[in-house]
């Protein structure tokens, strides 16, 4: 017997329900066929988010404010849906069943999208000449938003649960399978970076030179064959079961907390209500003491709910861990807050500065370097980043300071710094591309200036180099600081950021339209034709913020307190019975 059970996985089961085999389930191969669905889900997200503002002001004759709107509003609504995904998953679906339902969504997304920009009928006629060009009607813009915001859903269904699933495939408490996980991280994020390359070089050349609808059709081609495979591995999976979500568990804290609002706390904390293990306990603090109020102990509180696992109503009475857990959560907000900004800059490199692109010089010998591909040097500053990092700062770093790196609130703040410095650089650019417009008298066409596009590389390199630390850093952090059982939440919550990033983003676009639109002789900072407009004083504002941003989130790191580990006493007794100390400071 013991034999035997030493071949199945504790924690989890296979297809029929039954305990997982290791020898049977699991490992390497299940995982990259997960990999699969991940590679195409980013092939199709970015190589459509990174060019879609050409086709949009050059097709469809949209506005270039209106163009980037669209953009960003596809790509806010993209992480957002991380979070229904993620819901979904923890509550009702379970990750296979997720990744399967919302990649076969993503598949009509893309199929839609391929059909939108073959079919004359759903694209207005092309300009002949410089005022007779026809804006898309409502018609055929509904045709692409439903195309766009398929994709958007499958998009957030997938990445709620790709990554967590490919790590269900190995077992934790295995040390060889345990060094695997970490090497599947690497992979993961080595995919997600292949699929973006892969977008933003050969996706996007073939939009522009073979045609759109190809490039969404090879999407909406690939992303089936991905799913095929992907069920393909159905026998070989390892499932484990879903604890719940979150989400309702704060919602239980902050509800019982209201309700017990009158209520005076106890001068001795030990009389709050506590029913977790002791090895599991989180020691009470006195931050957001109203949330405090959720384990005062009231009338009938105690009475025990029917059934096996009986305990109080969580809705009137959370223990003091729980309490803890949702004020460990609610410490995370002024970071997490505070680097949503950083997202709004980013949209700007695949929307305004793709636009600038699209007016320059783009040309290398013979061959025309497609605008949206310009992102390549954004992606190449990623990695370039990463490896001078890993190489050459945490040795000279760990020497230094006798640590492996930056800490996640350091690497944080390079990426706001880094941001900061990429949009003044983006407005030194632009002011120098409009005094060649002006002095070509080229600001009233649409023509290409005699200007090279690669002024454009500094900004790229900076938000880009920004993105590998603060993306790498904000992971750590949300992470590490939040509580063992809201690690999903967490990095639901990180995924926050960028969708309102895109969504901020959008906002500043509308009330910059808005507000300076009768400026610069009644063209405004974001003119339909940007020779026409401001875009450099756009890109100040952001520089401006980004540096107010920068001084509120020092003052929020400052007053943020990483959570210290147990005491030694208890770690001792954890060592004693054989329990992991790493495992009980998580």
């Amino acid at each position: 017997m013991e034999g035997k059970m030493s071949w199945t996985v504790a924690d989890a089961v296979d297809y029929k329900g039954f305990p997982a085999d290791r020898s049977k389930t699991g490992g390497w191969m299940p995982a990259a066929l997960i990999l699969g669905i991940e590679i195409c889900e980013r092939l199709s997200t970015m190589g459509i988010a990174v060019n879609l503002v050409t086709y949009l002001g050059g097709t469809l004759h949209l506005p270039s404010s209106t163009s980037a709107n669209v953009v960003t509003d596809f790509m806010g609504t993209s992480f957002l849906l991380c979070l229904l995904g993620g819901f979904l998953a923890d509550t009702f679906l379970g990750r296979y069943k997720t990744i399967a339902i919302f990649s076969i969504i993503q598949t009509l997304g893309t199929g839609t999208l391929a059909l939108a920009t073959k079919l004359p009928q759903l694209r207005p006629p092309p300009c002949h000449g410089s005022h007779t060009c026809k804006q898309a009607n409502g018609f055929q813009m509904g045709i692409l938003y439903i195309a766009l915001y398929l994709i958007a859903l499958g998009t957030g269904g997938l990445k709620s649960s790709v990554s967590g699933f490919g790590t269900d495939q190995f077992d934790e408490k295995d040390e060889k399978e345990k060094s695997q996980m970490a090497y599947f991280f690497n992979r993961f994020f080595f995919f997600i970076s292949t699929g973006t390359l892969m977008a933003v070089t050969v996706l996007v050349y073939i939009q522009d030179e073979v045609g759109r609808s190809w490039a969404y059709g090879i999407c909406s081609v690939s992303m089936f064959v991905a799913v095929l495979i992907f069920l393909s591995g159905t026998k070989r999976y390892r499932y484990k079961k879903s604890l719940g979500s979150p989400i309702v568990q704060i919602f239980q804290v902050i509800v019982a907390a209201i309700n017990k609002r009158k209520m005076k706390l106890p001068y001795n904390v030990e009389l709050l209500y506590e029913d977790t293990p002791e090895t599991s306990r989180i020691h009470h603090t006195d931050r957001f003491r109203f949330l405090d109020k959720a384990a005062i102990v009231g009338e009938g509180d105690l009475e025990r709910n029917v059934g096996p696992a009986a305990a109080p109503n969580p809705w009137k009475l959370s223990p003091v861990t729980r309490v803890e857990e949702v004020k460990m959560m609610a410490a995370l907000l002024p970071i997490w807050a505070t680097t949503i900004l950083f997202w709004t800059t980013y949209a700007q490199m695949m929307t305004f500065s793709v636009e600038q692109a699209s007016t320059m010089e783009r040309s290398v010998g013979g061959f025309q370097i497609p605008a949206g591909s310009l992102t390549v040097f954004f992606v190449a500053a990623i990695l370039i980043t990463l490896a001078v990092y890993d190489r050459l700062v945490m040795p000279l770093w760990k020497k230094w300071k006798g640590k492996p790196g930056f800490s996640s609130l350091q690497r944080i703040a390079l990426g706001l710094a880094l941001s900061t410095m990429g949009m003044a650089s983006a407005a030194v650019a632009e002011v120098k591309r409009l005094e060649v417009a002006r002095a070509t008298g080229a600001s009233a066409t649409t023509g290409t200036l005699p200007v090279t596009v690669f002024i454009l590389i500094p900004q790229f390199f900076l938000v880009g180099a920004g993105e590998a630390f603060i993306y790498t850093g904000q992971l750590d952090f949300f992470i590490t600081q939040s509580p063992k059982g809201m690690k999903t939440m967490s990095t639901g919550l990180f995924l926050t950021t960028l969708s309102l990033g895109f969504f901020v983003s959008s906002l500043l676009v509308s009330v910059v339209k808005s507000v300076m639109g009768g400026s610069n002789g009644g063209q405004g900072w974001l003119a339909d034709n940007i020779n026409h407009g401001r875009l450099d004083c756009f890109y100040g504002l952001l520089a401006v913020l980004g540096v107010i941003n920068f001084a509120l989130y020092i003052v929020s790191a400052v007053w943020f307190k990483p959570r210290k580990s147990k005491p030694v006493t208890l770690q001792m007794d954890t060592i004693i019975n054989g329990s992991s100390t790493a495992e009980n400071k998580c």
